[in-house]
């Protein structure tokens, strides 16, 4: 039986993982992997994290299974943070998943089973396990354009070109905020222009929303999210706690299915929590306990909230410093988008020989479309990074 199983390609990430591992440079800087690093290059564990789960040991009695959509309460909480009021909360369904990428799997299976031939408009470029899971679950993907390789910002005109031939039945993904892998994001006005079109052609809006809190601030990086599902019938949000509270490892992610009235809601809740079972039956709770402690802890909240705008602020900051130093060595100001972009990743536009390069003549390591993931940088590392740039002709 398993002889006839083929060799799957290998995970471009995982593989520059092992390679920056086995590396013996004591120079060399991890640019790569998707996760938030503090000066020291630790990914710590949040206070209120920390605070949430001593509590949780001194007072949880039993580890039996929660529901098939996960605790109500952690939706709820999920739902405010992401949502606010923008959508009445009976009109919302939503189950609790193995984090983002459980909830946009779960997702495109909804999808999938309401509209077999569904075409998914995915941005160019996106999260590769997007385009990988579309793909595994042979699903018609139509590429939008997104960024502009000469000015490393969106490529606006051409966007709305190619999602104005969406149609009524058809999805478009969108990224909430901190697009990755670009780090290039849309502004108030060109989101009304989506929003327009989303209206126009009736497609149904999906939002994957996995970075809040990394941008502009919590409540700015919702606000498009929170317009974008304001303003049509039926929306889809997947949204993940892994990056904002830390708990990469726990897998805590929602899925929300936004709909018009409460007996769509219904209908969409019971599909929620059917695909859940299909799929792995309960989704792990551990993680989502923690959250949902947390933000109905004004305490912990409040902890949560400073040390993640602390993450937030930081990483601008080596943005600013990023930016001023190749500006200061290339006598240019062709790297300001460094400044401009938004959230844990920017993509340089180096050519992939050009990445290359880099890792071999400066032990810098970063995804091969030239995608870096700004966290793992600090103030001491930033200078070397520069240099690197520079030396290479980017």
């Amino acid at each position: 039986m398993f002889e006839t199983l083929q060799a799957q390609p290998a995970d471009k990430i995982l593989a520059l993982m092992q390679m920056y591992k086995d590396d013996p440079r004591e120079t060399k800087i991890d640019l790569g992997v998707g996760v938030y690093k503090d000066a020291t290059g630790l990914t710590p564990i949040m206070r209120a994290v920390k605070s949430a789960e001593h509590q949780l040991w001194e007072t949880q009695d039993s580890k039996a299974y929660t529901g098939l959509a996960g605790d109500p309460a952690f939706a709820d909480a999920m739902i405010s943070m992401v949502l606010g009021d923008a959508v009445a909360r009976d009109c919302i369904a939503a189950a609790a998943t193995p984090g983002g990428t459980g909830a946009i799997r779960q997702a495109f299976e909804l999808i999938k089973m309401a509209r077999p031939q569904a075409r998914v408009f995915v941005s160019d470029p996106t999260w590769p396990n997007h385009l990988s899971i579309l793909k595994y679950l042979d699903m018609p993907v139509v590429p939008y354009r997104y960024f502009d390789d000469e000015t490393r910002g969106v490529a606006f005109e051409g966007m709305l070109q190619d999602l104005k031939t969406a149609q009524k039945g058809d999805v478009i993904l969108l990224h909430g905020c901190c697009h990755n892998p670009t780090g290039a994001n849309l502004n108030g006005e060109q989101w009304n222009a989506v929003i327009q079109v989303l209206q126009d052609t009736g497609a149904t809006p999906m939002v994957d929303i996995a970075y809040q809190g990394f941008g502009d601030g919590l409540l700015a990086d919702a606000a498009a999210t929170r317009q974008v599902a304001a303003a049509v019938p039926e929306c889809l949000i997947a949204a993940s706690c892994s990056k904002n509270f830390g708990i990469y490892r726990e897998r805590t992610g929602v899925l929300m299915a936004l709909s018009s009235d409460t007996s769509a809601q219904r209908l969409n809740q019971g599909t929620l929590a059917f695909l859940n079972r299909q799929n792995f039956s309960f989704p792990p709770d551990h993680g989502a306990r923690l959250v949902t402690m947390i933000l109905n802890d004004d305490t912990l909240r409040a902890d949560w909230m400073t040390e993640l705008e602390d993450i937030r602020t930081t990483m601008l900051g080596l943005r600013s410093q990023l930016a001023q130093e190749l500006q200061n060595l290339s006598g240019s100001d062709r790297f300001g988008f460094l400044a401009a972009h938004r959230g844990m990743f920017s993509r340089l536009g180096a050519s992939p020989e050009m990445v290359e390069k880099l890792r071999t003549d400066h032990g810098i390591y970063m995804v091969g479309d030239s995608r870096m993931n700004i966290a793992g940088l600090n103030s001491q590392t930033v200078p070397i990074l520069a240099k690197a740039i520079i030396d290479v002709g980017i």
